[in-house]
């Protein structure tokens, strides 16, 4: 890895915070390319990690995961000039959309291109959910046939107490993280 200065890290969230069109999915995306794949700052487990804790703490979680990784790669001056290159363009960049939106919102033209943003934001959210699952069911395969399939059960059971029950998001992060501690246990005493 090239030697990271103020200035390189920088540049790459203002790259970012510049390119971060399509909402939170298709930032995250753009995030973990970047630093996974692009500079090699973290393995994807490793991200996958960091974007659990974000999940955890309130707020928004894409800020909270730029300021965890600039704090990784720089400490206090990394997370303060990460988070100053994500928002700088993309502040000026919503505050002009905004203005300009506002004269145009109601042309046919303005309607058609905002039922077609959907869709493909959609589409690279679940290009995203792939990304970021596989490297988890790939660790919890080498780690053994139950973990796979307690890592699959909280999966497929968050996805489904959510959509029948609708709790708080952070219940079910907690209820998976409690699976998840209490199947570690389980596999550990074994």
């Amino acid at each position: 890895m090239p030697q990271l200065t103020p200035w390189s890290l920088f540049a790459t969230w203002l790259s970012l915070g510049a390119r971060s069109w399509g909402g939170g999915a298709a930032t995250l995306l753009m995030i973990r390319r970047t630093v996974v794949e692009d500079r090699g700052w973290m393995s994807a487990e490793e991200f996958t990690r960091a974007w659990a804790i974000c999940q955890l703490t309130p707020g928004i979680n894409l800020l909270g995961l730029t300021v965890l990784i600039g704090w990784r790669m720089g400490r206090a001056w990394g997370a303060a000039l990460a988070l100053l290159g994500l928002l700088l363009p993309s502040v000026t960049i919503t505050a002009a959309l905004t203005a300009i939106y506002a004269g145009v919102r109601e042309l046919p033209a303005m309607q058609a291109a905002l039922r077609g943003v959907i869709p493909a934001t959609v589409g690279l959210g679940l290009l995203l959910a792939w990304q970021m699952g596989v490297p988890l069911l790939r660790q919890a395969r080498d780690d053994g046939r139950a973990s796979l399939l307690v890592a699959v059960g909280i999966l497929g059971g968050a996805a489904l107490v959510q959509l029948l029950w609708a709790p708080p998001v952070i219940a079910v992060l907690l209820g998976g993280g409690l699976l998840g501690a209490l199947g570690g246990s389980l596999r550990s005493r074994r």
